[in-house]
């Protein structure tokens, strides 16, 4: 084989924008890789391959379509190139950004030598040289178009500007190679995060961050694409979040805040936000089939075009599993779609919907007694009739408008959900026997909940940029609404086998609003010192109509007794009243919240932060009359963040050291009795954390501790249930293996994740076990075939998922059971294998 001339490269726009010099700083190669043709393809249909792409904010290329072809052979050895070129992305003010970019390769050389002739600088005689490559000549050189103006679009959309050491935008990458089973797994990557789940496949998980148990995301602000995942009015808990709807082949980034100290951040921030980012790199169509242990099934259907970003792409799966141990059957099945495109040259929007239903069995808690008994298994159940079912629809859309120094932003979205929860912690211990009624035993705790909400939303933003002082200075001006319609219903069922309610808790009916605005800027005093911050203030309004506003009466009637019902139509004395009652209420909370940037030097950056947060009530504590009563957050942290490309830009590093505090002044805490958070006193949490990710060509790996300790003020004890440390390792590597089959290299990569979780604090002085979990997974890819093994849990370790320390009495100690608080947990997942085949047609290879 032998070598031709280096390709032509010509960098240009498709649409470029009137923006002043300057603004934009145009993408730039780092490293070239020379195309090669076999020495068998048929001569070029012409003397150019124009491809055109994006160049990623990894500086990777990515999206490519070839819009002038040469032919099969030249086209696909074009595009193996590029696959391997790296760039230095553009940027736009001072921020890293994609853009939409052209590349012509030149074949000049290859037609003179199908002509007969032979090029001036060809070594005709050197095997070390392929006969077909191409080279690079600089935009304005001679050649082959070489008319093309360099020139950028900016085609992604800029990220906010980061608010300290705690500010984490996650490019998930090779990353996905660790196993997963569902998108909420992904908070992983964040540092401090912890997720147990003692509802099983299909329950929300119970998230744990910065030493708040956020228990189904409470205290966690969740979004996909901007559209809040979090229920306002959910019976379960007010800010209740199911992120089993997301299909996780799907999640492209995350981008994670621990603390509130961006204005853009919500009701719900109070240990931080998280908001999850949608899209398909993977092009064409994907066929993805697996099975494994304790008969679980999966069927996923991914699609991208070629030509189009990221952003369009439709995915479905279908899942099933038995599940591990008693009662623990899940069935699901998830929809996604999404489009991108461009309305003129400065506008684009997107549009998206997504549907998902599942249904799931509940093991629920075991008494540790019971189990070192043998009266119970680690993995059986009390009661087979706990699990649940969940719902959810949306669609949404937006428009993001850029041009010179202005940009805006408008989203819209409506969501439809509902849910079902079956959950008993306490078994035969909370039907007090009330004077009005008849006299019974305990009739049994297993509680039915369910909720279901309609969701309006609204969001958006105007953002000017200036010059002032030689520096760029930004202010943005936004807003966020909300608006729900929520119905939820609160019984209690008979024990046994019936599914006969003796009672209901609550029945109802909220509507709810919450309408927030932000003012936030970007102050460059001098190119090392940055000030970042603002204001916002959220109005948020209650109307709540409880259809069973009372349960019981001091002195009922002696004519018309009530006995057992429930919702009574009757206050003391019998008098009469309706069993319904309205009520309404609203509140304004105004946070504060800033941000100190110092640096980069060398790579370093000094932060500190500062911000207020707040966590709306849940609709069954609201009276009437009365302002609505807040939870209020104050945090504060101080950082060094250290990034770069290391070893000739090989290596692409990032390291940071953070100390953090925070105060609520309104806690929730467990109840087993309730089986949710319910309010509490007033909490401080004190920690630090650090965190390090390193990335290459070969490998990506990432590694964070956390350590808390988080107490209530007035006792000085811990926060129960919540983990002192928190230890994780994520890491990948990947290449083709020395050998190719039928002429394609057979790429090989596996995935490890590590987590470890220190004893955490329980009620009465107790502590938990640890957990140490390794999860790995291996694929090989050929072509359009890759085969995949997943183990979780590889070295089979059995751990208690969650722990508990309560009284409960599930009938099982004879002669009498007892009052005295014991160990319940919920049993961890034992090792489980998945084997994966998947394919893939019409995209690159």
């Amino acid at each position: 084989m032998r070598s031709l001339p280096l390709p032509l490269v010509v960098l240009f726009a498709l649409l470029a924008p009137r923006a002043r010099a300057g603004e934009v700083v145009p993408p730039e190669v780092v490293t070239r890789v020379e195309a090669v043709a076999p020495a068998t393809a048929p001569p070029p249909s012409q003397d150019h391959v124009l491809l055109e792409f994006t160049v990623t904010v990894e500086g990777r290329a990515g999206d490519v379509v070839v819009l002038e072809s040469a032919g099969p052979a030249w086209d696909a050895a074009a595009r193996e190139a590029l696959s391997r070129w790296v760039f230095k992305p553009a940027v736009h003010e001072g921020t890293i950004v994609a853009s939409r970019t052209r590349l012509s390769f030149a074949m000049p050389a290859v037609l003179l030598a199908r002509d007969g002739g032979q090029p001036d600088d060809a070594d005709a005689g050197s095997a070390a040289h392929p006969p077909h490559s191409s080279e690079v000549i600089e935009d304005g050189a001679d050649g082959a178009h070489a008319d093309h103006a360099m020139s950028t679009v900016i085609t992604g959309r800029l990220l906010p500007k980061s608010r300290g050491a705690s500010d984490l935008n996650i490019e998930v990458g090779k990353l996905s190679l660790v196993p997963v089973q569902t998108a909420g797994e992904r908070l992983k990557l964040a540092p401090g995060v912890l997720l147990t789940n003692e509802g099983g496949d299909g329950h929300p998980e119970r998230i744990f961050m910065r030493g708040f148990d956020a228990r189904e995301g409470q205290d966690i602000e969740l979004s996909v694409d901007g559209v809040p995942v979090n229920d306002s009015g959910n019976l379960h808990g007010n800010g209740y979040a199911d992120l089993n709807f997301i299909i996780p082949e799907l999640v492209e980034n995350l981008r994670v805040i621990e603390g509130p100290f961006d204005p853009r951040q919500g009701n719900y921030a109070v240990a931080g936000s998280a908001e999850y980012e949608l899209g398909l790199a993977k092009k064409g169509l994907t066929v993805k089939a697996s099975a494994g242990s304790f008969n679980a099934q999966r069927l996923v259907l991914l699609w991208s075009p070629e030509s189009a970003s990221s952003r369009t792409y439709g995915g479905v799966s279908l899942q099933r599993a038995d599940g591990f141990g008693q009662n623990r059957g899940s069935q699901s099945a998830r929809a996604a779609a999404g489009y991108e495109g461009r309305l003129s040259e400065t506008t684009s929007f997107r549009v998206r919907a997504i549907g998902y239903t599942a249904g799931f069995r509940s093991a629920g808690v075991v008494r540790d007694d019971d189990f070192r008994a043998g009266r119970l298994g680690f993995f059986d159940t009390y009661d087979a009739r706990q699990g649940g079912d969940a719902t959810r629809a949306s669609v949404s859309g937006d428009v993001h408008y850029h041009l010179g120094s202005f940009t805006a932003h408008q989203q819209a979205a409506l969501v439809f959900r509902s849910s079902r929860v079956r959950e008993n912690f306490t078994g035969f211990l909370s039907d007090v026997q009330l004077p009005r009624q008849s006299p019974h035993g305990q009739r049994g705790d297993l509680i039915d909940r369910d909720s279901e909400a309609v969701t309006v939303s609204a969001r958006g933003y105007g953002k000017l940029r200036k010059r002032l002082f030689e520096q760029s200075q930004e202010l943005e001006l936004g807003y966020f609404a909300r608006y729900d319609v929520v119905q939820g219903q609160q019984q209690r069922l008979l024990g046994g086998d019936s599914n006969t309610p003796y009672a209901k808790d609550y029945d109802l009916s909220s509507r709810l609003s919450d309408v927030g605005l932000y003012a936030d800027a970007n102050l460059n005093f001098t190119s090392w010192l940055s000030l970042r911050g603002g204001v916002r203030a959220d109005l948020l309004t209650y109307l709540v109509n409880n259809a069973c506003a009372v349960n019981d009466v001091r002195r009922p009637s002696p004519s018309n007794a009530p006995g057992d019902a429930s919702c009574l139509s009757q206050r003391d004395f019998g008098q009469y009243r309706e069993p319904t009652e309205r009520v309404s209420a609203f509140g304004t909370a105004v946070m504060p919240r800033v941000s100190l940037l110092v640096g980069p030097f060398k790579g370093v950056t000094v932060t500190g932060s500062f911000g207020d947060g707040v966590r709306s009530i849940d609709p069954q504590f609201v009276s009437e009359n009365k302002e609505t009563p807040f939870a209020a957050i104050r945090a504060w942290e101080g950082g060094v963040v250290f990034a770069d490309k290391l070893f000739d830009e090989r290596l692409d590093f990032s390291a940071r050291g953070v100390v953090f505090g925070t105060r609520v002044d309104k806690d929730l805490v467990f109840s087993e009795q309730e089986g949710r958070n319910v309010i509490g006193g007033s909490t401080s949490r004190l920690g630090g954390l650090l965190q390090a990710r390193a990335r290459s060509s070969l490998f990506d790996v990432q590694a964070h501790a956390t350590f808390v300790r988080s107490q209530f003020d007035d006792t000085g004890l811990l926060v129960p249930y919540v983990p002192d440390l928190v230890v994780r390792f994520d890491g990948a590597v990947f290449h083709d293996l020395p050998w190719k089959l039928l002429g394609a290299p057979v790429k090989a990569s596996a995935g490890v994740g590590v987590t470890y979780v220190g004893r955490r604090a329980l009620p009465f002085g107790q502590r938990s076990d640890v957990i140490f979990v390794t999860d790995a997974n291996a694929e090989l890819a050929w072509r359009w075939v890759t085969v995949g093994l997943s183990a979780t849990n590889l070295f089979d370790n059995r751990y208690r998922l969650s722990e508990f320390n309560f009284a409960s009495d599930f009938q099982t100690t004879p002669p009498f059971p007892t009052l005295v608080p014991v160990r319940h947990f919920t049993a961890g997942a034992p090792r489980a294998l998945m084997l994966t085949l998947a394919f893939n047609v019409g995209g690159a290879s």
